[in-house]
């Protein structure tokens, strides 16, 4: 069987998308694609400039795109609220939801402005209030989809849930990989409990691979001896922004998913090639600790998931 590329993309006319952070990177690729097949698409980001520039070069790619920037910043719940009842006033459903923004392994620990670490705060916290929050237009949608961003790096991540914040020990990586690992698991509850509610929501999850994208360049160790090293040992480990997309897209648009499925590159070590089913750490499947990292995160965010919203 070939490889899947963006030409098994089928049709996206009639749909709508969000895209987080698409103003870079995977997410950049992923929005690109999506409006190149029909669908209209919303860059959500933080930052104006960089995200207006994105639709930009979208439209020039793409001049039939329908596309256009709103500003959503996840390491603060207000506008993440804010946010989400923009697009409730503007929109009567929601096909596809990418949770893709993200940061990575900052160097000294930050918090929100809710107060949460922002490792966790920007990867978990924020997405799991802008999935809730959009819950009721989700489930207007006839095949609603919602595609979580995890990391081959989620393997190595262990939930601390008497810890979440790093209060007591905090390593830029390993809040990286429970961030991560975090984002896995809430894709497989949320399949779950749509599951049990009848949602109609195919809750999936995508990594990229080792993707050469401002995350991986700015990331952990930029001023080790590995980061100095990177601009040449990485070309040999990682694939371009628009390759590490492919997973994302596949889960997104691919007419045939398995709910709650997990896909990435299938070459070496799922660092980078085609995309397909993943390998899931079995930590992820644990489903008293995702319930438990639920309930906190419904705390947190004082937002729990209900149809009524």
């Amino acid at each position: 069987m070939a490889p899947w590329t963006v030409a098994d993309i089928p049709p996206q006319n009639g749909k709508f998308a969000i895209v987080t952070g698409a103003n870079s990177g995977i997410g950049y690729d992923t929005a690109l694609e999506l409006a190149r097949a029909g669908a209209e698409v919303i860059v959500a980001t933080r930052d104006p400039a960089r995200g207006e520039a994105a639709v930009a070069r979208i439209k020039t790619a793409v001049p039939h795109a329908l596309v256009r920037f709103e500003r959503l910043d996840l390491a603060s719940l207000a506008s993440v609220r804010d946010f989400a009842a923009r697009m409730k006033a503007d929109h009567g459903k929601l096909d596809i939801l990418v949770n893709n923004a993200g940061v990575m392994g900052l160097k000294r620990r930050r918090l929100t402005m809710d107060g949460f670490e922002t490792q966790i705060g920007v990867n978990f916290l924020g997405h799991f209030l802008l999935t809730a929050r959009l819950l009721p237009l989700l489930m207007k949608a006839p095949a609603p989809r919602v595609v979580q961003i995890s990391s081959i790096a989620h393997r190595s991540g262990r939930i601390a849930l008497d810890d979440l914040h790093a209060e007591k020990n905090y390593n830029p990586w390993r809040v990286y990989e429970q961030s991560k690992l975090a984002m896995l698991m809430f894709a497989l509850e949320l399949q779950r409990r749509s599951d049990a509610g009848g949602w109609g929501i195919t809750s999936l999850a995508a990594h990229p691979g080792i993707a050469a994208t401002e995350i991986v360049a700015n990331g952990p160790g930029q001023r080790s001896l590995m980061g100095r090293l990177w601009p040449v040992f990485g070309r040999f480990v990682t694939h371009s922004s628009a390759a590490g997309a492919l997973p994302t897209l596949l889960a997104a648009t691919a007419p045939t998913v398995t709910p709650g499925g997990y896909y990435g590159p299938i070459g070496f070590k799922e660092f980078r090639g085609p995309p397909s089913a993943a390998k899931i750490a079995p930590r992820a499947r644990d489903t008293v600790v995702a319930k438990a990292l639920w309930e906190q995160a419904e705390r947190l965010t004082g937002q729990a998931f209900t149809t009524g919203l």
